[in-house]
């Protein structure tokens, strides 16, 4: 066993054993869920039929152990032991069609005092180590202090789900009526064998992790392969562990934030005027949110930036925030922007981490928060 293996291995045999203690105490504090996304953080509700009853999986299970070339025999023991989960099934689905999107709701369960508490208490105990990621990547500290309380409330709220169960229902059962079933069917078989192999590998029971409902683990929420491709020993023990190391968790968001571009001392967003003689809203959001547009074709298209001089270098994407029955909301995002929603393809999800992380540096005396801030 390699020292990766056995890193691993320790990491994760640590995670069974504290996910197992019945003595873990649940954060009071949650997110409003809509009913879908209730039944399904509620694993032990409805779960379905084991999937060694079916013997289609059972012959995908063994083309998947001959492909990591791993033992058929532990491979559909490990498949075969998950549970089709239908609440999975339905939270993964896109909202209905015509139901307008609000942003204003959507940063109240994020931007709010619970979080921004909570963000502050962590900042503050890990100012030092918040500081170097900085330092060595380039991310500033908001940016990896928003992303980890937007996705588990600074480890409080990591999920509930076996991610072998997560992972096997939207392998073998996701919904044909998404949009893009094929190609999210895919991606979550490619996660499906990423985790066996991981788990293969550091001789850890598949069955006994788990995380949310999409399959990803730990504080940062990495699915499995991001685990093996970013996740980094950051404070310096020989392991990598994203479930209790803040160090690691903070090292580990910042390697990927670098490793997909981020740009030191780049702005993430501009705020913007509109011209409406010349605006040309269904031009400009063609590209969606990939930066495409120079300030000079902005402004020919009616989207004036509010920046200080200099102007911005790079390319922009007009950024709109629909607010429901109310006006939408608009930005231009930069290529840091776009970095964010790597993580999570929303401008909501970035907008979010972005307001949460400032609203943090903001509850904080800039001699106590140990980064520099980040440039608006």
């Amino acid at each position: 066993m390699n020292i990766f293996q056995k890193t691993i291995t320790a990491v994760l045999l640590a995670t069974c054993a504290l996910q197992a203690g019945a003595a873990v105490k649940k954060p009071a504090h949650k997110v409003k869920l809509s009913k879908v996304h209730k039944e399904a953080a509620n694993p032990s509700k409805a779960a379905g039929p084991a999937y060694a009853a079916r013997a289609d999986v059972m012959q995908q299970a063994d083309a998947i152990a001959a492909r990591l070339t791993l033992d058929p025999s532990w491979v559909r023991h490990a498949i075969g032991e998950a549970h089709f989960m239908p609440g999975i099934a339905k939270a993964i689905l896109p909202p209905p069609v015509g139901v307008p999107k609000n942003w204003a709701a959507y940063q109240g369960r994020f931007v709010e005092p619970v979080r921004i508490k909570a963000g502050a208490q962590f900042w503050l105990a890990n100012r030092e180590t918040l500081q170097r990621a900085e330092d060595e990547t380039g991310v500033p500290a908001r940016i990896i202090v928003g992303i980890i309380g937007v996705e588990t409330l600074y480890g409080r709220n990591t999920g509930s789900f076996r991610i072998i169960d997560a992972l096997s229902t939207l392998s073998f059962d996701f919904p044909a009526s998404h949009p893009k079933a094929e190609a999210r069917t895919a991606f979550f078989r490619e996660e499906l064998e990423a985790y066996l192999a991981l788990t293969a590998r550091t001789h850890t029971d598949p069955l006994a992790l788990r995380g949310s409902y999409a399959g990803a683990m730990g504080w940062p929420q990495f699915m499995p392969s991001s685990w093996v491709k970013y996740a980094i020993d950051f404070d310096g023990d020989g392991r990598i562990d994203l479930f209790n190391s803040p160090a690691d968790v903070i090292g580990s968001v910042a390697n990927y934030f670098k490793a997909f571009g981020w740009k030191p001392g780049m702005p993430t967003h501009y705020p913007v005027r509109l011209d409406s003689a010349l605006f040309d809203k269904a031009a400009l959001l063609i590209p969606d949110i990939l930066p495409t547009f120079s300030v000079a074709e902005l402004a020919a298209k009616g989207v004036l930036l509010d920046a200080p001089e200099p102007q911005p270098v790079g390319p922009l994407a007009l950024i709109e925030l629909q607010n429901g029955e109310d006006a939408p909301q608009y930005v231009a995002g930069t290529e840091n922007f776009y970095t964010i929603t790597r993580y999570n393809w929303s401008s909501y999800y970035a907008m979010a981490v972005i307001e949460l992380g400032q609203a943090v540096a903001d509850a904080l005396e800039p001699a106590a928060q140990g980064a520099s801030p980040m440039t608006k």
